[in-house]
């Protein structure tokens, strides 16, 4: 009697030989997700507050300058914006790591959206808070740093928090460039083995990193949504 249906499946899925051989190999690539994902998260998030604090001073060519960048990141697919990088910056005598295209482009899409997040959660608040912290002596850097700042931000968590998971998702797409992440490693071995084991632990490797993240999201979203300042 020949092997059944689902042992062919679980030799092509999840092979045990296969498992031990390239296992290292994917949690090696998680090491470099999770380093790639933190980065874009540090300076994707402090660069958007920055650009809608600098909005707040309404500095005509300055403002129209930060909406032209942000529209154009958040209109192109981070893909186009990583291979234009990677491949079209050499050309102009300038190469950069793999590793560090994929940080500096997603850090740049996901400040595109935490800008537009955080200019949205600044101009939510309402004209009064302004009026009176300015009443008590405070000047306009002062009003926004101590009064306008810290509600805008809290507004601001609950969309944050789930384009921030969709950005950090996009490490995948190191794969296309060669950064070492779970995707690459998966690939790699799934051509050298002949086999889908890899690809079946690099999915694996995604949830068990993702999914404690989407968790953890959904209990930012709830906290902030009903404690809003």
């Amino acid at each position: 009697m020949g092997p059944t249906a689902l042992d062919r499946f679980a030799d092509a899925f999840l092979n045990p030989v296969v498992t031990a051989r390239y296992l290292p190999a994917i949690l090696k690539g998680v090491v470099v997700t999770i380093e790639v994902a933190a980065a874009v998260i540090v300076t994707g998030l402090a660069l958007g507050l920055a650009l809608a604090v600098l909005r707040s001073f309404r500095i005509r060519p300055l403002n129209v300058a930060i909406v032209v960048a942000v529209d154009i990141l958040r209109a192109l697919p981070p893909l186009v914006l990583i291979l234009i990088v990677y491949f079209g910056l050499p050309n102009a005598g300038l190469t950069i790591p793999s590793f560090a295209v994929l940080w500096l482009v997603l850090s740049l899409v996901l400040a595109a959206f935490a800008e537009e997040i955080f200019w949205a959660g600044i101009l939510s608040v309402r004209a009064g808070q302004w009026e009176a912290a300015r009443s008590t002596g405070l000047g306009f850097g002062g009003t926004l740093a101590y009064v306008v700042l810290p509600q805008a931000i809290r507004i601001a968590v609950p969309p944050l928090t789930n384009r921030t998971i969709a950005i950090t998702k996009n490490t995948a797409l190191g794969s296309v460039i060669g950064v070492g992440e779970i995707l690459n490693q998966a690939t790699t071995a799934q051509s050298f083995s002949g086999n889908a084991t890899p690809l079946t632990l690099g999915a694996l490797a995604y949830l068990v990193l993702f999914i404690p993240v989407v968790a953890l999201g959904r209990w930012i979203e709830h906290r902030f949504r009903w404690n809003r300042a």
